[in-house]
């Protein structure tokens, strides 16, 4: 198997179970989702995590991998002000996830950015 398409498998597991955890462990993105959609906060992860698997599983599909993509892409930059929140309330969230601050700040401008491009780079591959 060549690297792009073990990528390509590995970028679907990934989002698909990232989108399973979200009805798994609601209790972990739920205090990600900042202040002004907590009223929404539910309903948000639920959706997260069904666009998460769909898109993950869309991925392997030849024809929906190019929508699947680019709907990733989309998703990953709707996620950035969850990201923000998160740096902006210290990377810490009482009884969950607390890093240090640099740590979210990489996750922002390095890592997102990383998966955007690393999905973008496989929408075409097998087509």
């Amino acid at each position: 198997m060549d690297i792009k398409k073990f990528g390509l498998y590995l970028q679907s597991l990934f989002y698909i179970v990232a989108g399973v955890n979200h009805f798994i462990n609601p209790d972990f993105y739920i205090p990600l989702i900042p202040d002004y959609l907590q009223g929404v906060a539910g309903g948000i992860n639920f959706l997260s995590g069904a666009i998460e698997i769909g898109f993950g599983a869309a991925l392997l599909v030849t024809k929906t991998r190019k929508l699947a993509a680019y709907g990733i892409v989309l998703m990953l930059i709707a996620f950035v002000p969850s990201h923000v929140y998160f740096i902006r309330i210290g990377s810490c969230i009482d009884g969950g996830l607390c890093v240090d601050e640099w740590i979210g700040w990489g996750r922002l401008v390095v890592i997102h950015p990383l998966l955007i491009w690393w999905v973008y780079d496989v929408k075409n591959f097998g087509s």
